[in-house]
């Protein structure tokens, strides 16, 4: 039966002896919740890891486009569509959306991700063309002038290669590179990282009653074999990032569990990335109507993750998410 590992992660400097590092960064582990599926979870002393477990689990991760993956780094949400759940029509020009990048580099920004297609619930696939219209004249602004890294949020390759050209450094797949055979390929060929993500079916059926046997594990192992894939196509894994997909075809109950328990996929020797940012569950969780009046859910669930070590989040409320990073990093510390 397979077994999974997940550190109880810990930050501050009364790091006790004998505790594993997580991911080469400030946190850290003395015990792990092993998990297997139909069995009940029970904990163990980390010093009990299998040693493949171990390395995954403690190895430092290299950088990815520049960023230092030994904190947590914030993600700016730049959506160039008319139709996104939250900002749609905010950026839709060329002027606009390198105001609003403009806005998150003076705010602390680490990377600034550019999507052309609405991925929402509901949300239908468009042309290559239009999504290409849309992202390139914004991104080849934005590497103008900005002086942080650039991520195209695209599942078709034609759209990343317009990005790469235009200057884009990421690909970040939301269908986990399962939607074209060709990105993965055209990302080897470019020496380009790329973030896997978990969804169940395409945004125009997933929220159509999703289920799993274990949400958990089953979206670990997913990620796992594309992770694995992408290496059999000649991308490193340490070039790789993965995301749980929260909200991608998960119900409450599915995006709670993932994030209670989201340090388990540090377990795959790769950065983790978690993007909560004004999502449905917090608007049910907090009552918060409207996309925009979610804001104070999303830094509580940002800090969540961020507490379990995850290294990038993606978010809306970019001021809001570096003040609150900052803070809650000096209070771990217990030092500026």
């Amino acid at each position: 039966m397979t077994e999974y590992y997940r550190p109880i992660v810990r930050f501050g400097p009364d790091r006790p002896e004998g505790a594993l590092p997580l991911a080469g960064g400030p946190g850290w582990f003395t015990e792990v919740q092993l998990r297997r599926r139909d069995t009940a979870p029970r904990a163990l002393p980390a010093q009990d890891l299998p040693p493949d477990w171990r390395q995954r689990l403690t190895a430092p991760r290299a950088a990815v486009a520049g960023l230092d993956m030994g904190r947590a780094n914030v993600m700016g949400i730049l959506n160039v569509t008319p139709d996104s759940f939250s900002d749609g029509g905010s950026h839709q020009t060329a002027n606009a959306a390198l105001h609003r990048a403009r806005g998150m580099v003076a705010a602390g920004v680490d990377m600034i991700d550019v999507g052309g297609e609405s991925t929402r619930p509901g949300a239908a696939t468009i042309p290559p063309e239009a999504e290409i219209a849309r992202i390139e004249p914004v991104i080849r602004a934005i590497g103008h002038e900005i002086p942080v890294p650039v991520s195209i949020d695209t599942r078709k390759s034609s759209v990343a290669e317009a990005a790469v050209e235009a200057g884009a450094a990421l690909v970040n797949d939301v269908s986990g590179f399962t939607y074209d055979p060709m990105l993965g390929r055209f990302c080897q060929t470019r020496g380009l990282p790329v973030c896997v993500m978990h969804a169940l079916g395409d945004p125009e059926t997933m929220q159509d009653d999703p289920r799993y046997d274990d949400v958990l594990l089953d979206v670990y192992d997913f990620l796992e074999r594309q992770v694995s894939a992408l290496e059999r196509t000649g991308i490193p894994r340490d070039r790789i990032v993965v995301d749980p997909g929260i909200g991608f075809g998960k119900t409450m109950a599915h995006n709670l569990t993932l994030l209670h328990n989201v340090s388990l996929f540090h377990g795959m020797g790769c950065p983790v990335l978690v993007g909560v940012s004004r999502k449905g569950f917090i608007g049910t969780l907090s009552g918060a109507v409207e996309p925009s009046g979610r804001v104070a859910g999303s830094l509580a669930a940002a800090l969540a993750a961020a507490a379990q070590g995850v290294q990038i989040v993606r978010v809306h409320d970019v001021t809001e998410t570096v003040q609150a990073l900052k803070v809650w990093r000096a209070i771990e510390q217990a030092e500026a």
